[in-house]
């Protein structure tokens, strides 16, 4: 490893060198998921550097998601993604019959870890115009507004906030019950008549919001993952948007699709 990285000028900062040296360690594996780094004066006498740059080269691969610092603990390599979300199966009808569970309990439990969901409102608003949009609803139609936090493990891993049209949710648990239930959510649906058969979602990424990050307790420099899911039935008809904001480092997706003729 080297233990010199002096800055001749027309050379990148010691800093950039001291986060590359880590980074191709991290890269090659010598440095694997759940390693600690040294500590800063270890790094600053390893590589012939103040403290304060080897506090920027490690801030450096923190910003690129490669390491998290952990408060009286030290700074880590990150572990990769084990929460995979099955998307071609997690609406199965069959799953949910079997186990009496939600998609998302369901899935946690599958992966080995304990689910915990809290619903942390349920309101009635006008439709958003993405959400009017995908429901094929007139602009300021009102829905039911629903909002739900994921836990694994009890560590947070996304928000959901679902909205169904009003003239479904009316009268039912949907619009103002948290307790929905064997099945949960998507057994209702079934109950009024609207099966889920097809599911559309729409994937981005983007940095989190500063509520989000604080909310999902989102390291420095990691991304969030923004799935808008849309509910379909039997009959073509949209009935529910769901739009989940994901940590990008403890999540991942996972779907196998057909492939039209």
């Amino acid at each position: 490893m080297t233990t010199n990285p002096s800055s001749p000028q027309g050379e990148p900062p010691a800093s950039r060198r001291v986060a590359a040296a880590l980074r191709a360690l991290i890269e090659s594996g010598e440095l694997s998921p759940g390693d600690v780094l040294p500590s800063e004066r270890g790094l600053s006498e390893q590589f012939g550097v103040a403290r304060n740059t080897a506090r920027e080269a490690v801030r450096l691969l923190a910003d690129e998601g490669l390491v998290i610092a952990k408060h009286g603990k030290g700074v880590f390599v990150r572990e990769e993604p084990r929460l995979l979300r099955f998307g071609s199966e997690r609406y199965s009808q069959k799953i949910r019959e079997e186990t009496g569970l939600s998609p998302y309990r369901a899935e946690v439990s599958k992966q080995g870890r304990t689910a915990r969901v809290d619903c942390t409102s349920i309101t009635r608003v006008p439709a958003p115009a993405l959400v009017a949009e995908r429901l094929f609803l007139p602009t300021e139609s009102e829905v039911a507004r629903r909002e739900n936090w994921y836990y694994a493990d009890d560590e947070p891993v996304q928000c959901g906030v679902t909205y169904i049209p009003w003239h479904i949710a009316q009268g039912s648990v949907l619009g103002d019950s948290a307790n929905l239930g064997p099945g949960s959510l998507y057994a209702r649906f079934d109950e009024l008549g609207y099966p889920i058969k097809v599911i559309r979602e729409e994937i981005s990424a983007r940095m989190p919001r500063i509520s989000e990050k604080e909310a999902l307790k989102i390291p420095d420099g990691v991304p969030v993952i923004e799935v808008i899911h849309t509910g379909i039935n039997h009959e073509g008809t949209p009935f529910e948007v769901t739009i989940f904001t994901m940590r990008a480092d403890t999540n991942g997706l996972d779907y196998t699709i057909p492939v039209e003729d």
